[in-house]
């Protein structure tokens, strides 16, 4: 083949051939290499993924507002939105120890459960309370297609910053 053939099809000069034979080797070595690496990741991912495609997705919290009460030293009220995608759910918790709180449905339907009572759905417009030291069972989207969307608004001591701790943690 001349040079220009080949440089047009981009094939590299007679003069770069030079080892070309100990580069495919060196190349397949590292090819070889590359795609033990990429099936291990592929079946480690697989393995995990079973237990990853298991979890719910999260709610997100965004919020609203903190305010001190002026006639309740020592006491301020705290507002979250908490939005839950379809299926979506809180792994269960707790919440600070001074914390009174207050569940107020604003769209979908949520499903919760507080200490042994039984779990409830609660749709747009229905609330629950939840005493301090509650212990917060399930919270959860009752959707597997639609989202949700909660206010909780606490009362709570105002030294209190974390406002919920999973049981895990």
């Amino acid at each position: 083949m001349k040079d220009a053939m080949r440089s047009e099809l981009g094939v590299a000069p007679a003069a770069e051939w030079t080892g070309c034979r100990e580069r495919r080797v060196r190349s397949a070595i590292r090819g070889s290499k590359a795609s033990w690496f990429a099936a291990v990741v592929v079946t480690t991912l697989g393995f995990f993924g079973v237990a990853i495609a298991k979890q719910a997705p999260r709610e997100k919290v965004t919020a609203a507002f903190s305010e001190g009460i002026a006639n309740v030293p020592g006491k301020k009220l705290v507002a979250v939105i908490v939005d839950y995608p379809p299926g979506g759910k809180t792994p269960s918790h707790r919440h600070a120890k001074s914390a009174f709180i207050t569940g107020y449905v604003l769209s979908g339907a949520i499903r919760s459960q507080v200490d042994e009572t039984p779990a409830k759905i609660y749709k747009a417009g229905e609330s629950w309370t939840e005493a301090p030291g509650a212990h917060h069972v399930v919270s959860e989207n009752a959707s597997p297609s639609k989202p949700a969307k909660l206010l909780a608004v606490f009362v709570v001591d105002t030294a209190d910053a974390e406002l919920m701790t999973l049981d895990s943690e």
